[in-house]
């Protein structure tokens, strides 16, 4: 596959560096501030001229978008409400019967009607394993198990949150503590604002009812349809009364055809929920087959790159 990337950061950054791995070849590499063409384009010079001067090229980004491209890899910061430009970007490599794989979790969370309605019309196709658990093939196993024959999908959807609640639960260190601690080992962003109030987790969630409900032909959800609560007022102490009963307390997610809820809650200390550190887990509960259990990294550039590139090796060729 040919590969245009929009977004430089951590994973679209990994995907430049892996797509030659997986017998792709990139034409085409966009940051905020400008855009590189070649064919292929050389993504180690593309990627230096980011670090000296701050951005990949001095193309447009509509030059991009219009290359000669198999596949358009949507990897810029979540944005909510009109997900902007993730939307757009997307849009614009349908209706040229482009296929275009999701990095980021804003259209598919905030518009996932509109953006399925778009590729319907085109010859391209749509795929976003990426939006939900990073490495951790959920979406596709939710598409390959029949979502009509998934009742519901839970699990611990943000490794940042996870991290926090183990390292309070294991050393009895306040919130506050440890989130500092977090911020310095780079667990957690400067403002770690959308994984410790829940709204990414809830947002992975909102992706899995959609898919969901698409299946039982309802209305997609978006964010604000999501009952949330963080972490940011947990006591310590409300984690020493769990380890008392056995039990720990998770950040988890819960998607259904109903809704999506997010929030603290108690799990057996030892059981398939309290998984460590930044460690992600996804249970899915199916009509006749029980719970299925899939763990793994979250988040991070190469694993989030790897099913980016699973995406793609999925898809037919043009």
């Amino acid at each position: 596959m040919r590969l245009a990337i929009v977004g430089v950061g951590a994973v679209g950054r990994s995907v430049a560096e892996l797509a030659g791995e997986h017998g792709h070849e990139v034409v085409g590499l966009a940051d905020s501030t400008g855009a590189a063409l070649g064919d292929p384009l050389d993504v180690e010079a593309a990627l230096a001229r980011k670090s000296e001067t701050g951005t990949v090229g001095e193309e447009p980004h509509e030059a991009l978008l219009q290359a000669d491209y198999d596949a358009l890899v949507e990897a810029t910061p979540t944005t909510l409400g009109d997900a902007e430009p993730g939307f757009s970007n997307a849009a614009a490599a349908l209706e040229r019967d482009r296929h275009v794989v999701l990095a980021n979790k804003g259209p598919v969370a905030e518009r996932y009607d509109e953006l399925c309605s778009v590729a319907k019309e085109s010859e391209g196709r749509l795929r976003f394993e990426a939006t939900v658990g990073g490495a951790i093939p959920a979406v596709r196993t939710v598409e390959d198990f029949g979502p009509r024959h998934v009742e519901r999908v839970r699990g611990v959807l943000n490794g940042t949150a996870n991290f926090v609640l183990s390292r309070m639960a294991a050393e009895g260190l306040s919130y506050d503590h440890v989130l500092s601690e977090a911020q310095e080992l780079g667990v957690a962003e400067a403002d770690p604002t959308f994984d410790v109030d829940g709204t990414d987790a809830a947002l992975k969630g909102v992706i899995v009812a959609n898919v969901l409900r698409e299946a039982r032909g309802r209305d997609a959800l978006t964010l604000d349809d999501a009952a949330v609560s963080g972490i940011q007022n947990l006591p310590v102490s409300a984690l020493s009364l769990a380890a008392e009963d056995g039990r720990t307390v998770r950040l988890i997610a819960e998607a259904s055809p109903e809704g999506v809820r997010v929030g603290p809650r108690l799990v057996p200390e030892n059981g398939t929920l309290a998984v460590t550190g930044t460690q992600n887990i996804v249970q899915i509960e199916t009509d006749h087959a029980g719970r299925l259990n899939l763990s793994g990294h979250g988040a991070g550039g190469p694993e989030t790159a790897s099913a980016v590139l699973s995406d793609v090796g999925r898809l037919p060729p043009r």
